[in-house]
């Protein structure tokens, strides 16, 4: 995760006002929109990601979820065979400054057949959040700034409930997708309130995928989120997929950073890392942020996506 900023000259909420981001961020579709929840099958999925090495204190993010098509049990032998709903898991552990983030999701998606290739989806996800704040690690620009000075050398902790949802159109060829986070606003609080209330946030998502050859093929994946309060965001990253088992791939935060890729899979196992690199006008300290991630499918090879009999995104 990349906090996009951290100015202790202004207010605690806009201190604590974060954004996660992730240089594959494709592999995680179901952290953003909940309605694809089980896309992919029953899955295992751990994600490290530590941002400027070398840097001290530098943010970390720790990634772990676990998504369940309950069919998948029954009849895992058949790819062809799926389920109509799937549940969803997702624990999420940031560390950037003073603060300590963690979010627990608990995600539900339902799925309605449009053609043999095509299919609706829609999905809900529960979302709680809870946010530490270390005041000995807390510092400001401005002297005597009495909403700061209230959590210097002191701990404090904050509690929030909110709610997603989404919909989502997936085929073997292409995947699109409109997710909603903050239903809630973030109003459901208890504790040490910092943060008042948070904006609506918007998450379009969208992938393409074309066979060049038999051995070669070629993927794409965009993700747009707007919010009130910050600038958008645009992620891009293509990728090319060679056998079905390994792959190379670019990426591009707009304005931020670069990203470069590679991965494998091997039986029901998918490996990847992502090097990223701060652009030069991004005003981001300029160090690399490495990222690993690795996805273990219960019932059935990597690769194999619910929408078709070999996919992979």
């Amino acid at each position: 995760m990349v906090f996009f900023t951290l100015m202790f000259s202004l207010n605690l909420d806009n201190m604590a006002q974060t954004r996660k981001y992730f240089g594959q961020f494709n592999q995680v579709q179901s952290y953003f929109n909940p309605a694809l929840t089980g896309y992919e099958g029953s899955v295992v999925r751990g994600l490290v990601r530590n941002q400027w090495t070398g840097f001290d204190n530098a943010p970390q993010t720790y990634f772990l979820s676990a998504e369940l098509d309950p069919m998948e049990i029954s009849y895992a032998q058949d790819a062809a065979l799926m389920g109509n709903t799937a549940v969803g898991l997702h624990l999420i552990q940031d560390n950037f400054g003073p603060f300590r983030q963690t979010e627990l999701l608990l995600s539900y998606g339902a799925r309605v057949r449009i053609t043999n290739t095509t299919n609706l989806r829609l999905g809900v996800a529960a979302n709680y959040n809870n946010i530490r704040l270390d005041g000995n690690n807390l510092t400001t620009e401005q002297i005597n700034d009495p909403t700061v000075n209230a959590f210097l050398n002191e701990f404090a902790t904050m509690e929030a409930l909110d709610f997603n949802a989404g919909i989502a159109v997936t085929n073997q060829n292409y995947y699109i997708g409109y997710g909603l986070q903050n239903a809630a606003r973030g109003r459901l609080t208890r504790g040490d309130v910092f943060i008042n209330e948070r904006p609506f946030v918007s998450v379009f998502n969208t992938g393409f995928r074309q066979s060049l050859n038999p051995s070669l093929t070629i993927m794409t994946n965009i993700m747009y989120r707007f919010q009130n309060d910050l600038p958008y965001n645009l992620d891009l990253n293509l990728k090319l997929l060679a056998l079905e088992q390994f792959w190379v791939g670019i990426g591009h935060r707009v304005n931020y950073a670069n990203s470069y890729q590679v991965g494998f899979l091997i039986s029901n196992i998918r490996f990847g890392y992502a090097l990223e690199l701060p652009v030069s006008k991004s005003y981001l300290i300029p160090n690399p942020t490495h990222e690993f991630m690795i996805s273990y499918f219960l019932f059935k090879k990597a690769g194999i996506n619910n929408d078709s009999s070999n996919m992979f995104w």
